[in-house]
């Protein structure tokens, strides 16, 4: 007689307070026991079985944190903490565990034991879970590696990864045809979030108020693509949160959903108070690498990833760490490395700069596929605004190779351009919550506004520089009718530009050398290699590594490995030269550079590389590049002297051409000036926006107040700005144009309470420096009157602005109030508030005088 054994018993409802441990390592079922914290508190042989970790391993450590890192997302997690704290536990759902190499489906189950603070977590599997070719073929050629040959670097650029086909577990996806709303693909998992047949149009499965507004915001025919709405919305019959991400792309609207936290303390949310204190201290940084560190602590800080990196992209799209924070566990510092452009192929950049940020928080997370829904067309589906978006299985073994799990990536963008990102990496799976990830956002846009305003700050200072001394030798050529003695011989020469540690002229086969340059004849063979390789039409060149161009001069890299040039005339008979020496250099790659990328033998697969050691490249023969707007002032310059060599040429005296050209450079100079003043203007008024965006969130009466009167200090100089911005002078400012612009941004801040007169004398000009001044004045007094001169029923503000002698002028602010204190008799107006020592410090930096009269009401006087 056969005896057949009995299959292990399974843990009904309840029975497990029944079981013994041994009993309950008989069942078929994984279970865990933890206490409230999670800590495990017993592991029972079957979930040791599916994890691969021994009982004795993991007792006593935490299971979300860091037995089952994966766990610690709302889905799983979430639940757990809610019914702890409602004191009623008792969930099931389905969730997959992303075990190597055979993902694994299961059916978890959350309850509350009987005994004080004791919850079990039971795992029943379902199935294995099919891991995806892409994932599979990456794998496969992983384990083929020791004999791989390099790849076409190219061959990842064509890697189609905007339609991966796929999300990641956490998103749910719904797309529907953006002018009927008939849903024509979703992604396999969206029934668990509906908990509804998906087969229907959109109206029957989202609620009213999500719908009114995808309609009126995503449906238009007008609508551009990746126009977004960002909604919160509760789901299924437990009325669960969801975070809605809406956009259009094409015909198509894409909504993704994704289960957030009821309680945000559970996933460390960041709020509005944390990112406004770091975008404050990001502003406080005085240089970019300050500020790049200040970017990474802050984020780091945020969205408790182990470590941030930011990354800059060079001309060539080369990669550099040039901030680093990390916590100190983290034995691997990429700070300082260099990676080579094919890291993050041309592909990649083009949907970071469109798509701002990516996050991951699984690695070994199992793709959801994106199915068409019965009779719609199975196209695929433009993912690249899609924030749920499956990553590239090359990326993922990527991170692998790095030892990194959790990740997320957000585009550092400045002018337009793609300039860096903000890097997260994360041993294990690490969860962030959606208001965290919008922080991180706002933070690269800080940290990207900061860098725009300290790159323009530093190339107008430069550029002033230059048009300064370009200016002088314009001023030189056109008393001169020898080019070469007036950009060689005078207080300013060529020397005196770009940086360069020589230059020279040619012209007609005459040379003259300045600093240090290679001899006359190896500049004469410079000039003939120029003339005969600049593409016709061409009148300039530049090059940091001269050498490569021209194998001849390389003896002579010490003091021209970088050549600018300008040619004069059309004949190029005559040539502006300037010399760099060379800057011997060390790169430090994270790995060699020269094999960014591997196949497995024999295959076609793209790997990513998975050397990260610090390889060292010595660079010589190259100098400091030459900016292109260097260029540009050379071949103005080349122009100005074209005048010259024509005159030489027909012996006449006519100046007209140098004289318009110094017209350009001096309105060049006033564009760059009142480029400045635009920009100012503009980093104000974004300053004044968030200010009054706080000011709607706080209640306190006072802070409220404090709020108003900063946006007025802050729009006062905007104003200044925006007169300068618009005046035909960029030194002067039409201080009655700006105090009438003053009082009407005043007047709406004050209401309907008070009126304000205005009397402004027009066309009163006056130093920038003064106009500042009396505009932050003039907003402290009349923000002032309208404080304490009337009760609540408000008044009349008057204010008048004249001048009263050459170079002199009047500001006053009278009002018909109560009048001021005893204490504010003539000549001891004192007063010890903060708007009257700003007053007083203003008045000392432009030797003004305040008289204060106090007769029907108080009237105030400036004269400066």
């Amino acid at each position: 007689m056969t005896i057949v054994p009995s299959p292990p018993p399974r843990a009904g409802t309840g029975i497990l307070d029944t079981l013994t441990s041994r009993q309950i390592d008989g069942l078929a079922e994984g279970v865990v026991q933890v206490d409230s914290s999670g800590t495990i508190l017993l592991y029972n042989v079957a979930e040791s079985r599916f994890s691969g970790r021994a009982p004795e391993r993991v007792l006593g450590r935490n299971f979300f944190s860091e037995i089952a890192p994966c766990t610690r997302v709302p889905d799983f997690y979430g639940r757990f903490r809610e019914g702890v704290r409602r004191g009623l536990l008792d969930e099931t759902f389905s969730f997959v565990y992303g075990f190597d190499p055979q993902p694994l489906r299961v059916r978890i189950t959350l309850r509350r034991a009987t005994a004080p603070d004791r919850y079990w977590i039971v795992t029943q599997p379902v199935g294995a879970v099919a891991v995806p070719d892409a994932r599979e073929a990456v794998r496969a050629a992983v384990g083929q590696r020791v004999s791989a040959a390099p790849v076409d670097p190219a061959l990842c650029e064509r890697e189609p990864i905007h339609i991966p086909g796929s999300i990641q577990p956490h998103a749910h996806l719904i797309v529907a045809d953006a002018g009927t709303l008939e849903v024509v693909a979703c992604s396999a998992n969206i029934p668990d979030a509906l908990a509804r047949p998906i087969g229907q149009p959109l109206a029957a499965l989202l609620p009213d108020g999500l719908l009114a507004s995808l309609r009126a915001r995503l449906c238009g025919p007008e609508v551009e693509d990746g126009r977004v709405l960002r909604a919160r919305t509760v789901l299924g019959p437990g009325s669960v949160p969801y975070e809605v991400v809406a956009h259009r792309s094409g015909a198509r609207i894409l909504a993704e959903f994704e289960r957030v936290p009821l309680h945000p303390e559970d996933f460390a949310t960041a709020g509005p108070i944390e990112v406004e204190a770091a975008v404050g201290r990001l502003r406080g940084a005085s240089g970019l690498m300050e500020a790049a560190a200040c970017a990474a602590r802050e984020t780091r800080a945020l969205t408790g990833f182990e470590s941030i990196l930011v990354y800059r992209f060079d001309p060539d799209w080369n990669g550099e760490a040039i901030a680093e924070d990390k916590v100190e566990s983290w034995d691997r510092s990429l700070m300082g490395l260099h990676f080579p452009a094919s890291d993050i192929p041309a592909q990649a950049r083009a949907l970071y700069t469109r798509s701002k940020s990516r996050f991951v928080i699984d690695r070994d997370y199992v793709p959801v596929p994106l199915t068409a829904l019965p009779g719609a067309a199975d196209t695929p589906i433009d993912l690249t605004f899609a924030q749920g978006r499956s990553l590239s299985p090359i990326h993922l073994e990527y991170q692998r190779n790095l030892g990194v799990n959790g990740s997320m990536s957000v585009s550092i963008m400045v002018e337009g351009r793609l300039w860096g990102l903000l890097i997260g990496h994360h041993r294990k799976p690490h969860y962030v919550a959606p208001e965290t990830r919008a922080a991180a956002a706002v933070l690269a846009d800080a940290f990207a506004m900061r860098v725009q305003e300290m790159e323009s700050i530093r190339l107008w200072h430069a550029q002033q520089e230059h048009l300064a001394a370009e200016s002088r030798l314009v001023r030189e050529l056109a008393r001169s009718d020898d080019f070469v003695g007036a950009l060689t011989q005078g207080a300013t020469t060529l020397l005196d530009l770009f940086e360069a540690g020589g230059a020279a002229t040619v012209s007609d086969g005459s040379v003259r050398l300045l600093g240090r340059t290679p001899p006359a004849a190896a500049v004469l063979a410079i000039a003939d290699h120029l003339r005969v390789t600049l593409p016709p039409g061409r009148t300039s060149y530049a090059s940091s590594e001269f050498a490569a161009d021209h194998p001849a001069s390389r003896p002579w890299t010490d003091q021209a490995s970088g050549v600018l040039a300008a040619f004069v005339d059309p004949d190029r008979a005559h040539l502006l030269l300037w010399f760099r020496p060379e800057v011997p250099s060390t790169v430090t790659w994270g790995g060699d550079p020269r094999k960014p990328v591997l196949g497995a033998a024999g295959s076609a697969t793209v790997l990513p590389r998975r050397s990260f050691e610090r390889w060292v490249e010595e660079r010589r023969g190259a100098s400091a590049p030459f900016a292109a707007w260097q260029v540009g002032i050379a071949e103005a310059l080349a122009q100005a002297v074209e005048g010259v060599v024509l005159r030489q040429r027909r012996k006449i005296a006519d100046l007209t051409g140098l004289l318009v050209e110094k017209e350009k450079l001096l309105a060049q100079k006033d564009l760059l000036a009142r480029e400045i003043d635009h920009r100012v203007k503009n980093s104000l008024q974004i300053v004044s926006a968030f200010l009054h965006m706080q000011r709607r969130q706080v209640t306190d009466p006072a802070a409220k107040e404090a709020f108003a009167e900063t946006i007025g200090r802050v729009m006062s100089v905007a104003r200044v700005h925006d007169s300068l911005y618009q005046a035909e002078s960029v030194e002067e400012v039409d201080l009655g144009q700006t105090i009438e612009h003053l009082c009407a941004d005043l007047a709406v801040m004050a209401g309907e309470r008070h009126t304000l007169a205005l009397d402004a004398q027009s066309g009163l000009m006056v130093p920038y420096r003064k106009a500042v001044a009396l505009s932050l004045i003039a907003t402290e007094l009349v923000t002032n009157a309208f404080k304490y001169a009337y009760d609540a029923e408000g008044g009349r503000v008057a204010v008048s602005v004249a001048a009263v002698s050459e170079g002199r002028v009047s500001l006053s602010v009278c009002d018909d109030g109560r009048g001021l204190p005893a204490a504010w008799a003539e000549g001891q107006a004192q007063g010890t508030g903060l708007g009257m020592k700003l007053i007083r410090s203003m008045l000392d930096q432009i030797n003004a005088h305040l008289e204060v009269k106090s007769e029907a009401g108080a009237c105030f006087t400036v004269t400066a």
